[in-house]
């Protein structure tokens, strides 16, 4: 990984490089889950089946470098569509930058500690099932909520 610079993550997201892009994630793995569309409706409904590449355990990715060759359609989230993804939770780093939002206390950025997302009840780390385990996906909709962990706030620890 190239270097890092410092505070980077309070920049506005179009002066991000590569790098700091992908250090902004959480791993919370809630965009690793399958979601529920409802054709009539437009509804989107969040599951707890993790894609086939989703570490249960720990809510990483097993191959995240190759994954759009073994998952074609895993989302790859760029500045130019992360405003127009409409399901990432509240809580999700890249989506709290475009709304002009800190990141919250909990953030490993802030705190140090990547543990910190499980802590506040966001990851989905030994919450969900395998795919292949899973069977209808109507059958494992789940409502976590936009972070409600005892940690969620507007994130202005520094």
């Amino acid at each position: 990984m190239g270097a890092l610079r410092d505070r980077f993550w309070e920049r506005p997201l179009a002066d991000l490089t590569t790098e700091e892009w992908e250090a902004l994630c959480d791993g919370c793995g809630r965009c690793c889950l399958h979601k529920v569309e409802y054709e009539d409706t437009g509804e989107i409904e969040h599951t707890n089946v993790a894609c086939t590449l989703l570490d249960p355990q720990s809510a990483q990715c097993t191959d995240y470098k190759h994954r759009k060759s073994f998952v074609p359609d895993c989302l790859r989230l760029t500045l130019r569509i992360v405003e127009d993804v409409t399901w990432l939770p509240a809580t999700c780093a890249y989506r709290r930058r475009a709304d002009g939002q800190p990141l919250p206390r909990w953030h490993y950025l802030l705190s140090g500690d990547r543990e910190g997302v499980v802590r506040a009840g966001v990851s989905v780390a030994g919450r969900v099932v395998r795919e292949d385990e899973a069977g209808p996906l109507e059958h494992h909709v789940v409502d976590w909520g936009d972070g409600d962990g005892p940690d969620d706030d507007e994130g202005g620890a520094t």
